[in-house]
């Protein structure tokens, strides 16, 4: 086989492979309770103090790659560990989550995603504006609630943002972050934090609402200015 045949061989297969774990994630979020074997893990944690925490990062990394809602196991860290130790958790964890998932996306299908890029200068014009503004984009799309945290990880793993304009940008997470830990700080029980049973008083309605207006700001400002990145980029190589 000669060399840019074997390119082509191996960059096909890290495609198969990315497509393959891609497809067992959402697979195993789908068909298997996911959620409830995580639920059981979780209370086994309340009482471990420092490797509760530990123990805790490591299975939100491992849900974040695996597409189970953020949200409901950033309330569970608030019920664990309270607000401020909850949202360090929460952080930590989801950063570190959404590193691996951005690393997994640029290594095993970034060479194939550039290959397409390249046959379309509109891509490429695009590409080349969220390489030179990556940090922004990504914290105005942190901020949004229309841009979905999981799957986002792995697309931004396949264009031209450095990984630490990546991580700076992730900074976007906090405010969502603190109101969900919040949020799971004031429940008294574990179990009772799922999609349809959220603890809800008057003060937490507020600080929902401000998030909402904060995301809906973040969502028009991340459209507008990624549009005009873009129309920059295109003029000038042109």
């Amino acid at each position: 086989m000669t060399p840019p045949n074997q390119r082509r061989f191996y960059s096909k297969l890290k495609l198969i492979f990315i497509s393959g774990l891609v497809a067992i994630a959402i697979a195993a979020a789908k068909y298997f309770p996911l959620q409830e074997l995580l639920q059981t893990s979780l209370i086994q944690l309340k009482n471990l103090g420092f490797i509760g925490a530990i123990a805790f990062i490591a299975i939100y990394n491992l849900a974040t790659l695996l597409f189970v809602p953020g949200s409901i196991l950033t309330m569970k860290g608030g019920c664990l560990f309270g607000v401020f130790w909850g949202s360090v958790c929460v952080l930590i964890a989801a950063t570190l989550g959404a590193t691996w998932a951005f690393l997994l996306g640029r290594y095993l299908s970034r060479d194939w995603v550039c290959r397409q890029i390249g046959k379309n200068p509109k891509f490429q014009a695009l590409d080349r504006a969220v390489g030179k503004e990556g940090w922004k984009i990504v914290l105005l799309t942190r901020l949004s609630p229309l841009f979905p945290f999981n799957l986002l990880n792995y697309a931004f793993g396949v264009t031209q943002v450095s990984l630490k304009d990546y991580i700076l940008g992730s900074l976007g997470m906090i405010p969502g972050t603190v109101m969900y830990v919040y949020i799971g700080a004031l429940a008294s029980d574990l179990a009772a934090i799922d999609m349809s049973n959220r603890p809800t008083t008057t003060e937490t309605q507020t600080i929902q609402w401000a998030i909402r207006i904060i995301g809906l700001i973040a969502t028009i400002a991340v459209t507008i200015y990624t549009t005009r990145l873009a129309k920059k980029a295109l003029d000038r190589s042109l």
